[in-house]
């Protein structure tokens, strides 16, 4: 999608500051923080929301949920909470239209849902 930006930030046409990247996902410290600490985790491979992830992509969502554990205990959030969360469409707050996940953590991080 060559008018994506995390495309092009995956593709390094567009820079963030990376604090990790393999294969299949690119994470970066958000430009907007919420948090002390809040990383973006970004596919490399564009699909739009997960309304979008087939399962094909079982083993891709295993692996970035457990890089944000990795990167949650890296980060030092680890042991007193931190928050995991994927925006899905526009009513669900999704500004760019290509999956990734947010690492909040760092604070308290208000209502939570039981």
């Amino acid at each position: 999608m060559s008018d994506c930006i995390f495309c092009k930030i995956v593709a390094k046409e567009i820079l963030g500051e990376t604090v990790y990247e393999d294969d299949q996902v690119l994470a970066i410290k958000d430009i907007n923080p919420q948090a002390p600490v809040h990383l973006l985790l970004i596919t490399k491979k564009h699909i739009t929301s997960l309304n979008e992830v087939s399962s094909e992509d079982e083993g891709l969502m295993g692996h970035i949920l457990m890089l944000a554990q990795k990167l949650a205990q890296k980060f030092g959030v680890a042991e007193s909470g931190y928050r995991v969360v994927t925006n899905i469409g526009k009513e669900g707050g999704q500004a760019v239209p290509h999956l990734h996940f947010h690492v909040l953590g760092g604070k308290a991080l208000g209502v939570h849902i039981d």
